[in-house]
């Protein structure tokens, strides 16, 4: 085909790019003297029977985004049609679109991608705001022009408020990107588009799909399956990007964000809290225009005893009692010292909730027992964990600017042997694994908490942030050779092939298909982590679980799992102190990192046997048709942790 000399009064320069229906031509415009961009379709060359349908999404573009003006929208200036042509002209984007920068391999940054998924989220949301639904988000629709502006293109099968093009029950889109409703036909809304942009957003984040295969695998995975943690393949993600990112994955739209601001307002916190994460990691301050001025605590003390209180922290002037009654704002602000005026040490409570009630709750409800310290953010919460080194963290998990998984990895690294708790009123499986394997949570409470039960936590958490105060435990050194094992429990041979080795020169790996076998290996050689396929005996090895950690606490358990009920995993938290947890199908990497931290940490139990402590299971009822001859057999098992070799 013959590159045409001039369309209209267009004088073509040259082929952009072609197109399922048509060329793409680079243009000039004598008239205003602009360059431009025109999509054409030729009519002779295309089947008579489809000519038609494409004539029709070819009008239904012009007319989608010719009621669109927004930077971050192609434009379009003009639309003709004659017995040989139908064609669009359009902004030229100097550029190339994102489809062509991933083909060659391109590696955006955390920064890059943050803003990207913003320009883009910032442009659909205004067309969402006009009633237009893209239903074909993809990088081959997405243009990235050379300063690094973001222009969405091709509305060819957009919904409008009155349109007609499609139907419901008629499938259109991009299988890879598609959404569920849009996989079995139903009626789309701005929440699918949100959904293509979570596909994006994953896809820039780990330079790998969610969802691979032919069209009827995508769909299959699509529709039953939850994708991995994008933190599987790139370890700067945090648990906050692995959350925003899955979220708007969610297989209901009623799950996932509701509109796109809500999901850009999200990744972008969540970019940010990664980059947080990575400078702290680097030994670079995430806050170097802030810098945090350390005081002299005997000078502190001091200030206090002279201006007659014990340590104020922006007080409310009232705060509520039990009853409801209001307390005056110096007993409410006594509550926030890290010192004590009487002979019995009281343990330091940092409470962290973005709802006052929930606080004035937990302050009415502790303040005579500890010295209670509240915050209403992740950032205020640092700064408090930073001045008054708190024993127990309870922080909800759903907080703006930060979250509490987060939050809870921050505080972990500033006060190590701080017992951390999450405080939490829904279960979202990314945060809840997030929690455990980088903020080491000591429980789980769910809200409405009963008052009996978070008194008895408090107290367990207390006495043993209080007794590890005062432990200098020194970091411990992983020896080349160890004699402590690993020992994989699974039917199958994979993981114990893979983590042969991985550790096989470093220390022994042991194999066990099933319970009987584990028990024997447990007999006659010290275990250190057991690698667990908790699908592999069902009920039987949780139960197990439980009952081997309150006898054996020392032994560290990593559960590998492909099922997603975080009922279960707040289970196996709660009640059998699960180390750590990974999905299927295993990341080795992560499997390396997660053995050699569980191998490292049970040295630090054989120099401090104190630190056991934090793993403390929650007493709990268990199927005694089970836990009978289990019981039996734990208990019979011989004691390897000798805290003295």
């Amino acid at each position: 085909m013959t590159t045409p000399s001039k369309i209209g009064k267009y004088e073509i320069q040259g082929i952009l790019g072609r197109g399922g229906m048509g060329v793409v031509y680079r243009a000039f415009d004598p008239a205003i003297q602009r360059p431009v961009a025109i999509k054409n379709i030729i009519k002779s060359a295309m089947d008579p029977t489809d000519l038609e349908y494409a004539l029709t999404r070819f009008r239904h573009e012009a007319q989608a985004v010719g009621r669109l003006t927004h930077p971050r929208i192609t434009a379009i200036f003009d639309y003709g049609e004659d017995e040989d042509l139908a064609y669009i002209v359009m902004e030229l984007v100097n550029g190339q679109s994102l489809f062509h920068h991933l083909q060659n391999r391109a590696q955006f940054e955390l920064k890059e991608i943050g803003e990207m998924i913003r320009q883009l989220l910032d442009g659909l949301g205004y067309a969402h705001s006009q009633r237009v639904i893209h239903r074909d988000i993809k990088p081959s629709n997405i243009l990235i022009h050379e300063d690094g502006r973001i222009k969405i293109s091709d509305f060819g099968i957009a919904r409008l408020d009155t349109s007609n093009v499609t139907q419901v029950g008629e499938i259109m889109g991009s299988p890879g990107y598609m959404s569920p409703e849009q996989f079995v036909g139903t009626e789309v809304d701005a929440r699918s588009d949100v959904y293509s942009v979570g596909v994006i957003a994953y896809e820039l984040v780990t330079r790998r799909k969610p969802f691979t295969g032919g069209n009827v695998q995508i769909m299959r995975q699509v529709l039953n399956e939850r994708p991995d943690s994008p933190s599987q393949y790139n370890h700067s993600v945090s648990a906050q990007l692995d959350w925003a990112i899955l979220k708007a994955l969610s297989k209901k739209r009623e799950d996932r964000f509701q509109n796109a601001a809500e999901f850009s307002d999200a990744f972008i916190k969540a970019v940010e809290a990664s980059l947080r994460i990575a400078a702290r990691d680097k030994g670079v301050s995430a806050y170097d225009d802030a810098p945090t001025q350390r005081i002299d605590p005997n000078l502190m003390k001091a200030a206090r005893l002279l201006s007659g209180t014990t340590g104020a922290r922006h007080a409310p002037a009232e705060t509520p009692n039990e009853t409801g009654a209001p307390v005056p704002a110096a007993a409410a602000a006594a509550d926030l010292s890290p010192v004590t005026t009487d002979s019995a040490v009281k343990a330091r409570i940092l409470f962290v909730d973005d709802e006052e009630r929930i606080l004035n709750a937990l302050r009415s409800l502790f303040r005579h027992d500890y010295r209670v310290l509240t915050a209403t953010n992740g950032p205020e919460a640092l700064e408090l964990a930073n001045k008054f080194k708190p024993h127990v963290i309870v922080s909800d998990q759903r907080m703006p600017n930060m979250l509490g998984v987060d939050l809870l990895r921050e505080v972990r690294q500033i006060i190590p042997h701080s017992v951390r708790i999450l405080l939490t009123g829904y279960s979202d499986l990314a945060a809840i694994v997030g929690s455990i394997n980088d903020g080491e949570v000591f429980r789980f409470i769910s809200k409405p908490w009963d008052n009996q039960e978070i008194r008895k936590t408090m107290a367990e958490a207390a006495a043993i942030a209080l007794e590890l105060a005062e432990t200098a435990a020194s970091p411990p050194i992983l020896p080349e050779q160890l004699s402590t094992g690993i020992l994989v429990v699974d039917r199958g041979q994979e993981i114990f092939r893979a983590a042969k080795e991985l550790f096989g020169k470093t220390c022994p790996v042991c194999h066990a298909a099933d319970l009987e076998q584990a028990f024997n290996v447990l007999n006659g050689q010290e275990i250190a982590v057991i690698l667990a396929n908790i699908e592999s005996g069902g009920g039987e090895v949780l139960t197990a679980f439980k009952l081997l950690k309150n006898q054996h606490p020392a032994i560290l358990t990593i559960v590998l799992t492909a099922a997603s009920d975080s009922q279960l995993v707040i289970e196996l938290i709660n009640q059998a102190q699960i180390f750590r947890f990974l999905n299927k199908p295993v990341n080795l990497t992560l499997l390396k990192q997660h053995v050699q931290a569980a191998l490292t940490r049970y040295q630090a139990f054989k120099k401090t046997p104190q630190l056991t402590h934090q793993h403390k299971v929650a007493s709990s009822p268990v199927d005694e048709t089970r836990a009978g001859s289990l019981r039996t057999r734990i208990t019979a098992l011989r004691n390897w942790f000798n805290p003295g070799n």
